[in-house]
């Protein structure tokens, strides 16, 4: 992968989500994204047809059809015709191609946007069709089990225990109660063990969601946006597909995108990290070096809400939304896919300094 520092100076402008709930029974995809579309555009004041491209997120597998995203497209306006892409991942990875569609000047601004139904069906067992398909996926071991893995090699390494990770579910919870879209706040019980060493308190919640950014380009950015949150470095990599190939303690392709996004050139103060499991919170400080002084997951974080394909988006939109307030300066936001943390992306962004 080529080197991923921006030459081309784009920015997140806007940010919207939608309320993450258990289920959305009444609601179609459709109508779950239109109206985190329309607030996303009220932010910058552009209309659909002034975007110069638009990409979003989702999964063929969670909504039980082929091509279901061309459905989606109903809520953004397809016609007249639009610059349009997508990605079978979550809206991390479609922000990183609009991210490049702009640097290479092909577009100024940028739609990105991402959504999932996990109420339909078990996620849990959806998850399984990610792995490899003649050694792991035969044996259904779902999302929780493999995660838990994980933590139990963390815990046999000493670099955590069962405290530790109920104190990570405990902040994050806290820090959800100033969230007005999440699905889990406040006081939320460990409850019993899922698969040990995780008990309920240790994994994401379940349920729907969508979020949207913009993108923009240079002085289009400024124009939009009273404080840009200027995407200084971007990267993203992969590890070996299966678990067992790694060490699941540490995750060499964060440290490894992250450097390639300038990560390590100054200091953040806020850390955006998408850990669906306490532990893995435990992983991703590790390879990043956060220390204390860095606020991780102020949102609440993927164990506040967890919408599948877009909690990593949600991720870059989160810590872009603080330096547009002015509540950070430099960020780091980061997204995950693939069982045990198996694909890292990691963002910085910063704000103009006053």
């Amino acid at each position: 992968m080529a080197h991923a520092r921006a030459s081309r100076d784009v920015a997140v402008v806007a940010f919207a989500q939608s309320d993450h709930l258990r289920r959305t029974d009444e609601l179609s995809e459709v109508e779950m994204v239109m109206p985190v579309l329309h607030q996303v555009l009220a932010q910058t004041g552009l209309k659909a047809g002034e975007i110069g491209f638009t990409c979003s997120g989702s999964s063929d597998y969670l909504a039980g059809r082929a091509f279901s995203f061309t459905m989606t497209l109903d809520g953004v306006g397809a016609w007249p015709p639009i610059s349009e892409s997508h990605v079978e991942m979550d809206g991390a990875w479609a922000l990183y191609e609009a991210w490049v569609k702009i640097r290479t000047g092909e577009a100024d601004t940028a739609l990105v946007y991402s959504y999932g139904k996990s109420s339909p069906g078990s996620v849990r067992d959806v998850l399984t069709r990610q792995l490899d398909p003649y050694y792991l996926a035969p044996l259904w071991p779902d999302s929780v089990a493999l995660a838990a893995l994980q933590a139990q090699a963390l815990i046999d390494a000493g670099e955590t225990d069962e405290a530790a990770l109920a104190a990570i579910a405990a902040r994050s919870r806290a820090a959800a109660a100033d969230n007005p879209h999440a699905q889990l706040a406040g006081a939320v019980p460990q409850g019993d063990y899922e698969v040990r060493p995780l008990r309920t308190g240790d994994c994401p919640p379940i349920g729907d969601g969508a979020a949207a950014v913009i993108l923009a380009a240079g002085d289009t950015a400024r124009a939009l946006c009273a404080r840009p949150a200027w995407i200084t470095g971007i990267d993203h990599r992969i590890e070996a597909h299966s678990p067992g190939l790694r060490d699941l303690t540490d995750s060499p392709s964060t440290r490894i995108a992250a450097e390639h996004a300038g990560f390590f050139d100054a200091p953040v103060d806020t850390a955006e990290l998408h850990a669906p499991f306490t532990s893995q919170e435990v992983v991703l400080r590790k390879a990043l070096g956060l220390g204390d002084d860095v606020r991780v997951n102020p949102s609440g974080g993927a164990l506040a809400a967890n919408p599948m394909m877009a909690a990593g988006l949600i991720r870059i939109g989160e810590a872009a939304a603080r330096i547009h307030r002015g509540a950070c300066d430099r960020a780091v936001a980061h997204a995950t896919s693939g069982p045990c943390l198996q694909q890292n992306l990691v963002a910085v962004l910063e704000g103009d300094r006053a």
